[in-house]
């Protein structure tokens, strides 16, 4: 079990970063620049904190009140940074050699390097330097060189931003292998909403430093909380609202009234563009279709509601192309059922 409750002053901001996360894959799910990766750093002993206080499986790593900061090689918190960084000018073999622990020597040094090389299929690398890899494989070789060292907590820094689509996919699979097999605490950072809802167990959205909505990922993405997070878990489509009374608001960017329950606080709604529905419905208004974008196996299609004023903003639908051609037309009555309207505040 990881607990973390930490503060350390950056610049513009006070990351304040407080979460636990168990055996399992707790992701950190924020804008560039909103502290995640210096969460992680803080973690591994790579950074210090101002306050506050980080434990691993019972074990202070840090406490400020009690002048505790053991060093990283102490902690065992295996970081893996967003550009595998490898020692350029070392063998693959070398470089995974330089993560096992120091008490393991000899001949047990050069059957744990082997036998990590063969569980990450780079066996037939082990004399190759890393500016001789693709990006897949430095992936791999900086994997086994951090679980060589038997970690007890693995810590990933967007470790596929740098790979293009196809091995940023083969390398989603792979590492969800890694992290069944290694069966305790994960923590992952990412600003991509699908990387984080396919590798993830849990999530916590990170706003300006501080954790805005912690939960499961089926809890986080069905109820964000806030428009920062409603952006970060992928929704488009975001108006702020004029309460008329408590089961009627005024969807201020749209120009729409819309009837549901409301939220105590709840300043702004949301739907996701797969959640609305053609037809009479909840909600139902009649719309102009302002553009039809296509996609590569769908369109996103432009509406602008025909009561609304003219400068209100689009809304976005998508759907499969087989649907939109059955539908197609210069004006369409579209619903927003109840259960697919995200409540918000800030």
């Amino acid at each position: 079990m990881l607990t973390v409750d930490i503060e350390k002053k950056l610049k513009g901001f006070t990351l304040q970063a407080a979460f636990t996360a168990g055996d399992e894959t707790l992701a950190l799910l924020g804008a560039s620049g909103c502290g995640k990766s210096m969460t992680l750093r803080c973690v591994a002993g790579v950074e210090k904190p101002d306050r506050g206080r980080i434990t691993l499986d019972g074990e202070t790593l840090f406490d400020s009140d009690r002048h505790i900061n053991l060093p990283p090689q102490q902690r065992r918190a295996g970081l893996m940074f967003q550009h595998g960084a490898l020692f350029p000018t070392m063998t693959v073999e070398k470089n995974v050699a330089c993560g096992a622990r120091r008490d393991l020597k000899g001949e047990a040094l050069r059957r744990a390097v082997d036998e990590a090389l063969c569980q990450f299929g780079i066996a037939e690398l082990r004399g190759r330097l890393p500016g001789q890899l693709s990006g897949g494989q430095q992936q791999r070789v900086a994997l086994a060189r951090i679980l060589i060292g038997k970690p007890r907590i693995l810590m990933l820094d967007e470790p596929f931003s740098a790979l293009d689509s196809h091995l940023r996919f083969r390398m989603e699979q792979e590492t969800r292998q890694v992290i069944r097999r290694f069966g305790k605490t994960v923590l992952l950072v990412s600003h991509d909403r699908d990387e984080v809802y396919r590798m993830a167990d849990r999530v916590a959205i990170l706003e300006n430093g501080r954790v805005s909505r912690a939960g499961s990922r089926s809890e986080v993405f069905a109820d964000p909380g806030t428009r920062a997070a409603c952006a970060l878990t992928g929704c488009k489509n975001v108006s702020a609202i004029r309460r008329l009374d408590g089961r009627h608001a005024l969807a201020l960017d749209w120009g729409v009234t819309l009837t549901l329950p409301l939220q105590p606080g709840a300043d702004a709604l949301g739907i996701r563009m797969h959640s609305i529905r053609p037809g009479e419905g909840e909600n139902a208004f009649r719309c102009r279709v302002a553009e039809v974008i296509e996609n590569p196996f769908s369109y996103t299609v432009m509406l602008r509601p025909l009561d609304a004023p003219p400068d209100s903003a689009s809304i976005g639908w998508e759907m499969e192309k087989p649907v939109w051609q059955r539908l197609a037309a210069e004006e369409i009555t579209v619903h927003f059922p109840v259960d697919g309207i995200l409540q918000l505040k800030g």
